[in-house]
Parts: structure tokens; C-alpha cells; sequence
């Protein structure tokens, strides 16, 4: 399943696509606790970057791309193409992070 190119672009070099599969998508739903909302806040104010959220957020990229492979694996595809990120405010300290594109077999050329 790991082994499923991802890409943003409509084709992979060197590969032809032979047989669009359908739409896939992935998502997680990431949550913030109290105190490191609070400690987010002052790095905020005095310019810092926020670790914390940071790293919640790449766990959130990679459980979507685990989730968008899952499906394109289901599907029979090797790859996914035009694949794009989307990131909203599901309410207070929650954040939803969707992947979704294209799953494709591919062929090399």
C-alpha cells in the first residue's frame, strides 16, 4: 500500500496512465488540548513558531495520506494523481485535514 505514488501534478514521468479508478480521499481530525493552545498563544505573541501544532498537524498529513492510500488501494490503483490538501476550523482547538485525488493504474512507458 506505501508503495502507491502520490502526486499533485496529472501524470507521473516516465508512466501512462491507463485507467482512471475514481476518487479517493483520506482524513483526520486533529484536537488540541488546553495547555498547548495556551502555549501556542504565546509563542503566537511574541513571534515564535508553534511546535506543538506543528507536529499535530504532520500527524494529521500522515494519517490522511495512510487513509487516501488505503482507498486507492482498495480500488486497484498504484498511484494518485492531482492529489491536494485541505485544512478547516471544525470548532474550537479542532482541526480537519482531507487529502483527496484521483486514483489511476499506471503504466511505464
Amino acid at each position: 500500500m506505501s508503495d502507491i505514488t502520490i502526486t499533485t501534478t496529472d501524470g507521473l514521468e516516465g508512466r501512462e496512465v491507463t485507467e482512471y479508478l475514481g476518487v479517493v480521499s483520506g482524513e483526520a481530525v486533529i484536537g488540541a488540548n488546553v495547555i498547548s493552545d495556551i502555549a501556542a498563544e504565546i509563542r503566537d505573541v511574541v513571534g515564535g513558531r508553534s511546535g506543538s501544532y506543528e507536529k499535530k498537524i504532520e500527524a494529521g498529513r500522515r494519517e490522511a495520506i495512510t487513509d487516501v492510500r488505503a482507498g486507492a488501494a482498495e480500488l486497484g490503483a498504484d498511484a494518485i494523481v492531482g492529489a491536494s490538501f485541505d485544512y478547516e476550523e471544525m470548532g474550537e482547538g479542532m482541526l480537519w485535514v482531507n487529502l483527496s485525488g484521483t486514483a489511476v493504474e499506471t503504466r511505464r512507458r
